[in-house]
């Protein structure tokens, strides 16, 4: 049985003493072998013992080190670990060492390769330790990730047969199997429970908690594959396609483990790790930011709806998020009580429901200031495609099925559709503004988000908000 959180924490306790010893021992080896001094272990000792530690395990969460805590390769951990304590030392050095008084420049070498020698041997040697134990009982079938096998024919039965009888497991622990175009798979069934179709493998994947999703599908099938790697992009899970001669030959296949049926892997990374990893920690940095600093704002804005409208201040309603799941969205209430009496309807301009002091609040988009609750509870980012109610999202996948890829990431208080497009009054301008945020998710970056930013800023300066 896998606990993710165990196994995080084991490493993350394991970077805490390493890192906290190497600083220990480099401290005492710069003191003694490289400025030739006395040992003192005074106030600055104790605060890099305290703070490096912090700062090493500050980097890693940035860069993705404790993310997927049990699909990591040692050897490209070696290589993670070596690079990452390259950077980190860097940045020390220049902050921590580099105004200390030094005899030679040739001590700033010996420090900095003292440094990063002891910090990567140290760290590495844990996480090996760790990664071993947890890749063995991977390859013992002691723990695996639960899997399911899309297809029900004969290269179906061959990708199960041949991935069970390997001496040492990939990890996929089959839950069972879903079939295509009616074959229910005599031969499977005897080994694996038939789970239904592809046209209920979302609730097949909800059900089982499934993690890994392996597509062996004959040639004949192919016409397949578009529509169920649309449906497998609404949930969090890892897609493998079965290949045929065509893609060895073409290249598609790459070679990831020595002992495991090769497979193409359908990547789902849109943003390098480092990058997802640092817009997170900005989304927290200036929700909190926004929300202390603004609190007279939002106190004073609470007031005004309280005091010029009836009903509650805030309105909440249920939205839809990454990898479809729902959540209470939050804003400030801009609209009378019976706005949405007859069914739920979008605004328009002018639109009469909308309370006087809420369309000031649409105009400077104060209506959304609470929504930075939502990103610190980690539903939403402070960038991303606009979340929609299923009620609108039903209408639109009729219409444009492709919506659904907009669920690869957090929905945002802003997005490039919402900048470029503005607020939409019906389905066919959801439809239109739906373009923008399929542009942004393929060419999602920091940068691209800084740009969004900067002219929501700009749209809300020029009141030019719905």
């Amino acid at each position: 049985m896998m606990n993710r959180k165990l196994q995080t924490l084991k490493y993350l306790l394991a970077d805490l003493f390493s890192s906290g010893l190497a600083w220990a021992v480099f401290y005492s080896y710069r003191k003694l072998n490289i400025e030739h001094t006395a040992l003192e272990f005074g106030d600055r000792f104790v605060f890099g013992v305290i703070a490096v530690p912090l700062f090493w395990v500050t980097l890693y969460l940035i860069t993705g080190t404790y993310k997927n805590i049990y699909r990591k390769s040692r050897l490209l951990e070696l290589g993670q670990t070596l690079l990452i304590s390259f950077i980190g030392v860097l940045i020390i050095f220049f902050t921590l060492l580099l105004d200390d008084e030094v005899a030679s420049y040739k001590q700033y070498y010996k420090t900095f390769l003292a440094l990063l020698s002891f910090h990567f041997l140290l760290t590495f040697i844990p996480r090996l330790f760790l990664t071993t134990i947890a890749a063995g009982k991977i390859h013992n079938r002691v723990i695996g990730f639960p899997t399911l096998l899309v297809g029900s024919n004969d290269k179906a039965f061959e990708t199960f047969a041949e991935m069970e009888a390997a001496v040492r497991s990939a990890g996929n622990k089959f839950i069972g199997f879903v079939h295509i175009n009616g074959n229910n798979g005599s031969s499977l069934r005897e080994h694996l429970p038939h789970l239904g179709g592809t046209d209920n493998i979302l609730d097949v994947i909800d059900e089982h908690d499934i993690e890994e999703v392996i597509l062996a599908i004959e040639t004949s099938e192919h016409g397949n594959i578009k529509t169920i790697l649309t449906k497998l992009e609404q949930r969090n899970v890892r897609v493998k396609i079965t290949p045929d001669m065509y893609d060895i030959l073409s290249g598609s296949v790459k070679m990831s483990a020595i002992y495991g049926t090769p497979l193409i892997e359908v990547s789902h990374d849109i943003m390098p790790v480092w990058q997802l990893y640092a817009k997170q920690a900005i989304d927290i940095l200036v929700s909190i930011f926004v929300l202390v600093l603004g609190s007279p704002v939002f106190l004073l804005t609470a007031c005004c709806v309280k005091f010029t409208s009836e009903g509650p201040v805030f309105y909440t309603h249920e939205r839809i998020g990454i990898h479809g799941k729902p959540f209470n969205i939050v804003k400030f209430r801009s609209m009378r009580m019976d706005a949405e009496n007859s069914g739920p309807a979008l605004s328009s301009e002018n639109d009469p429901r909308v309370t006087p002091f809420g369309s000031f609040m649409r105009k400077i988009r104060l209506d959304e200031i609470p929504q930075f609750l939502n990103v610190l509870k980690g539903e939403m980012s402070l960038v991303g495609p606009r979340p929609e109610r299923q009620y609108y999202i039903d209408q639109i996948v009729e219409r444009s099925p492709h919506y659904v890829h907009l669920q690869k990431v957090k929905p945002g208080i802003t997005s490039w559709g919402q900048v470029k497009y503005g607020y939409a009054e019906n389905v066919d301008e959801m439809i239109q503004r739906l373009k923008y945020d399929l542009i942004y998710i393929e060419n999602m970056s920091l940068i691209v988000d800084f740009k969004i930013i900067i002219y929501t800023v700009l749209t809300v300066l020029r009141r030019r908000g719905q």
